[in-house]
C-alpha cells in the first residue's frame, strides 16, 4: 500500500482473499498472542493491531481490519490505519470546536456589518480560527508522517499473518 500525498489522514485499503474469514480471524488472534512487538484484539469480524503500551507514543498508529464474506464472493479484508480512538476523538472534537467558533465569528462579523459597527475584532477572530484550523490539519499530517514507519511495520505484520512462510 502506497501512502500517497493525498488529503487523507487515515489511509484505507481493501483486499480480496480466498481464505475463510474465521480462519483469518483466528490466525490474527494467535499471531498477536505469540508476538512481542504487536498486540491484537478481536471483536466479532474486527481485528485491531496496535503496539504494546510501552512502545506507543502520542501519534502511534493502529491498524483496524474488518474481515467478512458475503455468500459466494471472496473474503473481503478492509483495513484502516489511524491513531488510537482517544487521540482521534480529541482531534475531531478540536476540529468541531474550531469550526463552531468560526461559524459564530462569521455571524458576529455579519451582525456588525449590518449594524454598521466596527468589525475588526470579529474578523481577527475569524482569521485566528482559520489559522488554528490549518495548524490542526498540519499537525495531523505531521502525526501521520511520524507514524509512517510504524504503519509499515503494522502492514508487514498483517502480511506475515496473511501469507505465512
Amino acid at each position: 500500500m502506497e501512502l500517497s500525498n493525498q488529503v487523507v489522514l487515515r489511509p484505507r485499503f481493501r483486499l480480496e482473499l480466498n481464505e475463510d474469514p474465521e480462519k483469518l480471524l483466528v490466525a490474527f488472534k494467535s499471531a498477536g498472542k505469540s508476538s512481542e512487538s504487536f498486540v491484537t484484539s478481536r471483536v466479532d469480524d474486527h481485528v485491531f493491531i496496535r503496539f504494546p503500551k510501552e512502545k506507543q507514543h502520542f501519534w502511534s498508529p493502529q491498524l483496524h481490519l474488518e474481515i467478512y464474506k458475503i455468500e459466494d464472493q471472496p473474503t473481503v479484508l478492509k483495513g484502516l490505519y489511524g491513531p488510537s480512538p482517544t487521540v482521534w476523538t480529541l482531534f475531531m472534537f478540536l476540529h468541531f470546536v474550531v469550526g463552531s467558533l468560526f461559524i459564530g465569528a462569521s455571524i458576529w462579523v455579519y451582525t456588525n456589518i449590518r449594524l454598521e459597527r466596527p468589525s475588526t475584532w470579529p474578523i481577527l477572530a475569524m482569521g485566528t480560527l482559520f489559522v488554528l484550523w490549518f495548524v490542526l490539519y498540519f499537525s495531523g499530517r505531521l502525526g501521520r508522517k511520524v507514524g509512517k514507519e510504524e504503519m509499515r511495520s503494522l502492514q508487514h505484520f498483517m502480511y506475515e499473518v496473511l501469507i505465512p512462510n
